[in-house]
């Protein structure tokens, strides 16, 4: 195995050798970043299962379309931006994202906040949002898309992006407050 990482060390080398289509680095590639794609399909998909599912049509994707990686830019963030469409098409397929503008959230106080917040607490917090806000919040907060960008890939317009990702915030300084409540009540 020692052996193996040696040979792959860098992207690069990594890249032409799954363009050779080398099952060694068809291997190595799914080893070195098959778990940090499965929390990037998680967090569109919600369920682990399913998220597995997305990852490894992803996989398969990213081996159909090796030849289209220019090498310009990160190889992993290329990956990446496979397996985002590859969730985000999931997604779709089950109709998942709903434009839900009934939505009632109360305003929280933001001057409430503590910031002893674990980074896993907070990522447990947006699993539980709508799959529409969910996603908008994901691509807009964690990915970098724009809301062009954002209402591009999902099929709807740039202000009901803009909607989404604001009422996302909402619910999630909503929860953040219940949580501080629990805590310090």
């Amino acid at each position: 195995m020692a052996k193996l990482l040696s040979l792959f060390s860098n992207e690069y080398d990594l890249a032409k050798a799954v363009q050779r289509q080398d099952p060694k680095a068809q291997t190595r590639l799914y080893e070195k970043f098959s778990s940090k794609m499965l929390a990037v399909c998680t967090r569109y998909v919600g369920d682990k299962m399913e998220a597995e599912d997305v990852m490894i049509d992803g996989f398969m994707r990213v081996f159909d379309k090796i030849d289209q990686f220019t090498f310009q830019g990160s190889f992993e963030g290329w990956i990446r931006k496979i397996m985002v469409n590859e969730a985000l098409m999931y997604v779709r397929s089950k109709k998942m994202i709903v434009v839900d503008l009934e939505y009632a959230i109360e305003e929280p106080n933001e001057s409430s906040f503590s910031t002893d917040l674990e980074a896993s607490d907070l990522m447990k917090l947006i699993e539980e949002l709508p799959v529409g806000y969910r996603t908008v919040f994901n691509l807009y907060a964690i990915e970098g898309y724009n809301h062009i960008e954002i209402g591009e890939m999902l099929g709807i317009s740039e202000g009901t992006s803009k909607s989404q990702l604001s009422r996302a915030r909402a619910m999630l300084q909503a929860k953040l407050v219940k949580l501080e409540n629990k805590a310090f009540g």
